[in-house]
């Protein structure tokens, strides 16, 4: 049987990974596939720069700057986006699946945004779209969200899914530094870009999320209703005084089923410490996965990188050599639940989402301050679980004082009302710092 060709759309750290795992490996992926799997060609905009990475690889492969010819290219049967971006991504890829190509990609930006007018032109077409990966690097959670979770009604998903976030959180919590000298740290490493925005901002953890809450919960793609806040503005005396209380502060990834919608959300989140997300440390991902029947599953691995990317990559190419002669109504379903099936269940907005809360406050330390502040929590209806109060270094001088307190659960438009109330107060000298609180399974 002849061989299934392979276009490459960008030649970078995950396109040259993806050659080098193909290459190496082809004689255990055709046994797994039932056919060969070769790259045919590769689109890059210096084609001497991929031909000298390529080496004595090279021979057989047409290398070239014209991504429009290897997509319209009537002898490849699979093209594999790994450039990037939205705009000129976008276009390939819908260029493609109008030529009737099937389509991999590693590009969550494109399918958060595009995903649901990509999904409708490949199933017009009856062409495949895998995007295995496009989330958590070589972790296999779309799999197990699509197929091997299939018989759960998933009730959340909370995950650690930006190792560049999480590499820099765990600098400042085990050396004890501020944010810019982790995230300096992070960058000189190569796990932070020059320009880290997306990463620490929560951009590109939302734009993961909202692709595994659409597979979770059956319903279209909506990057523009996530709720993300980064990490940016994080100060290392929060981090400690969650270790005091028993937690570890992580950029989580939430998505969760409610009577009244569905969660989305992305922000700075305290774990209990004993929770196996709390220990997830460095630049490692982590995804937990609750289902009705199977209960907490955890699914733990590198989330960027050649290899561990492109070990995703090739395992959709291998999927779709399967299933490339099969009936397109018969292929497993781009979000797994059928397209005429998917639902318009509600994202909440933040206002409407229930959590539990951590606040830090700067207040004057005289008689009465913590009576006035746990008052107003009262008359908000937020109950306190715990309180801590730490003398500032300048107490003897400023007369201040630290308060942290961690709430019971409440809705997050009924905590934002009392903190309004609370810095309102005199002897309240600092804006209140919230941070939410998951404390998972």
């Amino acid at each position: 049987m002849e061989p299934i060709k392979v276009g490459l759309l960008g030649f970078g750290t995950v396109g040259s990974g993806t050659f080098t795992v193909l290459r190496r490996n082809q004689e255990e992926i055709m046994r797994r596939a039932g056919r060969g799997i070769e790259v045919a060609r590769i689109a890059v905009r210096n084609p001497a720069k991929a031909l000298a990475a390529l080496g004595d690889a090279a021979g057989g492969v047409e290398v070239g700057s014209d991504f429009n010819a290897v997509v319209a290219d009537p002898q490849i049967d699979i093209v594999a986006e790994l450039i990037g971006g939205t705009d000129f991504a976008r276009e390939l890829v819908l260029r493609a699946i109008d030529n009737g190509k099937h389509v991999v990609t590693a590009n969550k930006a494109l399918l958060a945004v595009h995903g649901t007018e990509i999904f409708a032109a490949a199933r017009a077409k009856g062409v495949m779209v895998a995007f295995e990966a496009a989330v958590a690097g070589g972790i296999p959670i779309i799999k197990a969200l699509r197929e091997g979770l299939t018989a759960n009604r998933i009730q959340y998903i909370a995950g650690i899914i930006n190792g560049t976030t999480n590499y820099i959180l765990s600098e400042m919590r085990e050396r004890g530094v501020d944010f810019a000298t982790a995230l300096a740290g992070a960058q000189a490493l190569g796990y932070a870009e020059a320009d880290p925005t997306f990463d620490i901002e929560g951009v590109d953890a939302a734009h993961k999320l909202t692709i595994m809450s659409a597979i979770a919960f059956g319903v279209p793609v909506q990057f523009d209703r996530a709720y993300i806040e980064g990490i940016s503005k994080l100060d290392a005396t929060d981090i400690t005084y969650a270790e005091d209380l028993g937690y570890r502060i992580k950029l989580l990834g939430i998505t969760r089923r409610t009577e009244r919608g569905i969660e989305l959300r992305v922000h700075p989140t305290l774990i209990p410490a004993k929770r196996l997300l709390a220990s997830v440390e460095g630049a490692m991902n982590a995804v937990e996965v609750h289902g009705d029947a199977v209960g907490a599953t955890l699914y733990y691995g590198k989330g960027a990188g050649a290899e561990p990317t492109a070990s995703a990559v090739v395992a959709d190419l291998v999927d779709v050599t399967r299933l490339h002669t099969a009936d397109p109504e018969h292929r497993v379903p781009h979000l797994a639940f059928q397209p005429h099936s998917l639902s318009d269940t509600p994202i909440l907005p933040i206002d409407d989402v229930t959590s539990g809360y951590y606040l830090r406050l700067r207040v004057s330390d005289v008689p009465g301050v913590l009576a006035d502040i746990t008052r107003l929590l009262a008359d908000a209806d937020i109950s306190i679980d715990a309180m801590l109060q730490r003398e500032s270094e300048q107490i003897a001088v400023d007369g201040e004082t630290d308060v942290v307190i961690v709430t019971h659960d409440t809705f997050e438009k009924s905590l934002n009302a009392a903190v309004v109330r609370i810095e309102a107060l005199a002897t309240v000298i600092s804006k209140v710092t919230k941070l939410r609180i998951e404390a998972l399974l």
